[in-house]
């Protein structure tokens, strides 16, 4: 009997422990580069092809497991995430590895190659090898996963400013470029850091979430680059040490732009670029050793992932034949299918019930990361943009309604308050996640309790 009941409590105390298990973590990198020749990606007046590389591409992975869940990280230099074809074919690699979330976000670099929902001639042979190397990197970081602790830390840096000038009359003037760095609103300047570590305290990753579009390269340069969120990697990077890797994580630059934006390269555009990324580093670097990561025995990973049905905001046939006056010969580099109904891929994470994210498809404005973190219930809240998918730009509802690049273009084509239906939906999914908000009305909650 003694025997029966010391088998029963060992059995118990591993059950205890298995359900207590912490937080794991991997990583891995690989360059995606394409060869010279390939167009490139966000300037429509930019009809010449690539003639070669600045700095290499590169797809940098985490996967982070808690209670049985796995969730991976994929963030890119390039100016867009994947189509959904090769976005279908990463998740179904992915699950194999155990992998049940995946977000695939890019930086925006307006210096990567062109990237499209649909291709004419197949999916190109640049992107079917970049997709092999995530494949393989996905396999390598799940299989070499390591106990880990996190932490959470923020700073401030201003390297833009908002592109779009609303008026005095209530007219919207574009303001590109800004030298003498004009302070404009509204603008975020909020550095936010998620650091993972080793379970010895040595650094793991650092995901750095900024809002600012990697344009300090213009039309004119033709070769690859990460543009300053390259640079801000290398620098933090560099400062910790080890094999550490940085991510950078695009947030909402809809309307933002770097200072020196679109730098003619015979102005310097390099050093331009240089500075940006460096100031940006610094800050991360030094908010980065500022924190204490725990580990968390109890850790955890919820999500949810969701396709929010929108309507093109256009009439679509005039919107296409317009988008073709618009664009000309660059119509079919951008343009893949403009249907009447949409369906948005919207993901939101929480991880150890106290790290939110929140992702978006496309190019949102920078009043709905500032909306997010106000309103999301739990005080880390990092806002992905250009992730697993891309349907545009995302204005605010005032935005829309005044007008401007992104707000009233070509290039914004779902629906008016599409953004402020995915906030919305990111928060009422945080609170449930928390068990905050429940499925049954308070009455039948109660009379099932008793």
């Amino acid at each position: 009997m003694r025997l029966l009941c010391w088998f029963a409590a060992a059995m118990l105390a591993c059950t205890c422990i298995a359900a207590a298990a912490g937080l794991r973590a991997g990583i891995a990198k690989v360059e995606i580069t394409p060869p010279a020749g390939e167009q490139m990606w966000g300037y429509e007046n930019r009809t010449k092809p690539a003639t070669g590389t600045l700095d290499p591409l590169y797809a940098r992975v985490l996967v982070i497991e808690a209670n049985n869940r796995r969730l991976g990280l994929v963030a890119l230099d390039l100016g867009r995430a994947f189509g959904s074809a090769s976005l279908d074919q990463l998740r179904s690699e992915a699950s194999r590895d155990g992998i049940s979330c995946l977000l695939v976000t890019a930086s925006h670099t307006h210096s990567g190659p062109v990237v499209q929902d649909e291709y004419r001639n197949g999916i190109p042979s640049w992107e079917r090898t970049a997709l092999s190397r995530i494949k393989e990197a996905l396999q390598r970081a799940a299989a070499d996963l390591t106990d880990a602790r996190i932490g959470t830390g923020y700073g401030t840096a201003y390297i833009g400013h908002n592109r779009l000038r609303v008026n005095a009359d209530g007219t919207v003037s574009w303001f590109e470029v800004n030298e003498t760095q004009i302070p404009t609103a509204p603008v975020d300047p909020t550095v936010s850091i998620l650091r993972v570590d080793r379970a010895d305290g040595r650094s793991l990753a650092v995901l750095v979430n900024y809002s600012c579009h990697p344009v300090v390269f213009g039309a004119d340069n033709l070769q690859y680059s990460a543009d300053y969120p390259g640079v801000m990697t290398r620098v933090v990077e560099g400062a910790l040490g080890g094999d550490a890797l940085a991510f950078f994580l695009q947030g909402a630059p809809g309307d933002i732009n770097p200072y020196y934006a679109v730098t003619p390269l015979k102005q310097d555009a390099i050093r331009r670029r240089d500075w940006t990324g460096k100031a940006l580093g610094e800050v991360a670097v030094n908010v980065a050793r500022q924190i204490r990561t725990e580990s968390e025995p109890n850790a955890s990973i919820d999500f949810v992932e969701e396709k929010l049905p929108m309507h093109i905001r256009w009439d679509v046939e005039g919107f296409r034949l317009g988008l073709k006056r618009f664009l000309g010969d660059a119509y079919d580099r951008y343009v893949s299918r403009i249907t009447p109904n949409l369906e948005l891929p919207a993901s939101t994470v929480l991880i150890n019930k106290r790290i939110a994210l929140m992702a978006v498809p496309g190019e949102a404005f920078v009043d709905f990361q500032i909306n997010w973190r106000q309103r999301c219930p739990v005080a880390n809240a990092f806002f992905l943009g250009y992730t697993n998918g891309y349907f545009g730009y995302f204005p605010t509802i005032r935005m829309a309604s005044l007008g401007g690049y992104g707000a009233a273009s070509a290039s914004t084509w779902v629906e008016v308050g599409a953004g402020e239906r995915m906030v919305d939906r990111a928060v009422v999914h945080v609170y449930e996640m928390l068990g905050r908000l429940h499925s049954e009305p308070e009455e039948m909650l109660k009379n099932s309790s008793q």
